[in-house]
């Protein structure tokens, strides 16, 4: 649709919503009886019973002294039928309806002809009068940035985008309570940290004027997690947003949410055990069996889920042993790695990235990481060179990070005072956070921590390839202004 035309069809609405409010209609409403959802309404049908909705129009047919509409919910939809003879008082208002207003109505259940369930209208209120038009190509590839950018367009004018946020919702919720049913308690630590550490990304800098001091907004809750270990709480979890400033794609938002728990008296093989037992019992709750679709793949969730060490997949998958270094950075250069100025870890896990992840499609423990790459997690007692660290990988995707967790305080301030050869101060997690150190010095139990993307999980489970399909307003790059003509 042009501006022009676009322009054309909101004056003709605005003349329309001037009519109603000359009848002495509100065409913004008011408060009404609470309607029940649409889809309760048909799963309950009983002729004749009374049943009131409210939704936005998306079809509309008028036959003169019958009028059919379809209204949509978060729901589903339902027909109405407006008869003149029952709806005389309100005939004139309801010839002023158009396709995206939204109504309430009330009135009998009956079937049509065919066999659609209909509420025969007794009862008509607007409550929201729209001026722009619904989108007339809202589908495809070649609007889906406008899709995203209009988002409360995007949710009613295509159900199956409500349904996979509905669907993110009840997932959430059905972590909640998993965790809560084996004792967790959820928490809520600071957003804006003094020093961002517990990841390793480049932080948002943000400033407190009262204060006068620089924050950053957190890149991960870890450091505060644990300081809750070192208080007493047991077991802690929290879902809720991080921070990184980094680059957009298919897989990543700079602003995302993760669950994060820790675990007193457990390890990384405890946190498989929890990753693997939650994420099947949201399949078995929340999906259609045991292998979903994934963009070209085909997951199979079924337990059990392989573990192999990083070792293991790196000489599988790169040709070459993690100790054989030499090796390793000649893979790197034949990948086109830069790789003279790294440290020999951050090579090896380079090497690892490009040729290992990708072919991890049934999910995967990665097990028993380079410690150099690790400074949050406990050595390996049967070789020190690995840390007891795992991350799950789904088609492809991490999706999950866990640790055991180092407790040591002189451990963890040597770990934090060591940077590795190749990585700037800003992107390095071993930043030093003095207080973090203190907490340790009083007592922390041997712990068990993990972290799982909660968009990433719902990306899986719903079959949404492009992290923007499962967060309700992605950040995208600024709209491209049109040239003015002079």
């Amino acid at each position: 649709m042009t501006e022009a035309a676009g322009s054309k069809f909101e004056q003709m609405r605005r003349e329309k919503r001037q009519k109603i409010v000359q009848m002495g209609i509100d065409p913004y409403g008011q408060r009404m009886p609470e309607p029940e959802p649409s889809q309760a309404i048909k799963a309950g049908y009983e002729e004749g019973r009374k049943a009131r909705c409210s939704g936005r129009i998306v079809l509309l047919r008028d036959i003169g002294k019958l009028i059919f509409l379809t209204v949509r919910d978060s729901n589903g939809s339902i027909q109405l039928g407006f008869s003149k003879q029952l709806l005389a008082d309100k005939w004139e208002m309801i010839k002023l309806l158009d396709l995206g207003d939204i109504i309430w109505a009330e009135g009998q259940l009956g079937k049509t002809k065919t066999g659609e369930i209909t509420i025969w209208a007794e009862k008509v209120e607007i409550l929201s009068k729209a001026l722009l038009p619904p989108p007339e190509k809202f589908h495809g590839l070649s609007d889906q940035d406008l899709r995203y950018r209009q988002r409360y367009v995007d949710l009613w004018a295509n159900p199956e985008v409500m349904e996979r946020f509905r669907q993110r919702s009840a997932m959430v919720a059905s972590i909640r309570a998993f965790l809560q049913g084996r004792g967790f308690v959820e928490v809520e630590t600071p957003m804006m940290q003094a020093i961002a550490g517990g990841a390793a990304a480049r932080p948002f800098v943000t400033h407190h004027n009262a204060l006068d001091i620089d924050l950053y907004m957190r890149i991960a809750p870890e450091l505060f997690l644990k300081r809750l270990l070192v208080g007493g709480m047991e077991k802690v979890f929290e879902i809720n947003r991080n921070f990184r400033n980094e680059g957009l794609s298919t897989r990543h938002n700079p602003e995302f949410t993760m669950m994060e728990l820790y675990q007193a008296c457990g390890n990384y093989e405890a946190m498989m055990d929890l990753t693997e037992e939650m994420v099947t019992h949201l399949v078995e709750k929340h999906c259609s069996g045991w292998e979903l679709p994934f963009g070209e793949v085909t997951v199979n969730y079924a337990r059990p889920w392989r573990r192999a060490t990083y070792a293991e997949l790196l000489r599988e998958c790169a040709g070459c042993a993690i100790d054989d270094i030499a090796a390793v950075r000649q893979k790197a250069r034949s990948l086109g790695l830069h790789e003279a100025d790294k440290d020999d870890a951050v090579v090896i896990n380079d090497v690892f990235e490009m040729t290992v992840e990708q072919t991890l499609v049934h999910p995967t423990f990665v097990i028993d990481y380079p410690a150099a790459i690790c400074p949050l997690t406990k050595q390996s007692k049967k070789d020190p060179r690995y840390a007891e660290r795992f991350e799950l990988f789904i088609a492809g995707m991490e999706l999950a990070n866990a640790y055991t967790e180092l407790n040591d305080p002189d451990v963890q301030e040597a770990n934090f005072r060591q940077q590795l050869r190749g990585l700037s101060e800003e992107e390095s997690m071993a930043k030093m956070d003095d207080d973090f150190i203190t907490a340790l010095k009083y007592g922390m139990p041997p712990a068990g921590g993990l972290g799982v993307g909660i968009d990433r999980l719902t990306m899986l489970l719903t079959g949404a390839t492009s992290i923007r399909d499962v967060i309700l307003f992605p950040l995208l790059k600024p709209e491209a202004k049109e040239p003015k003509n002079e």
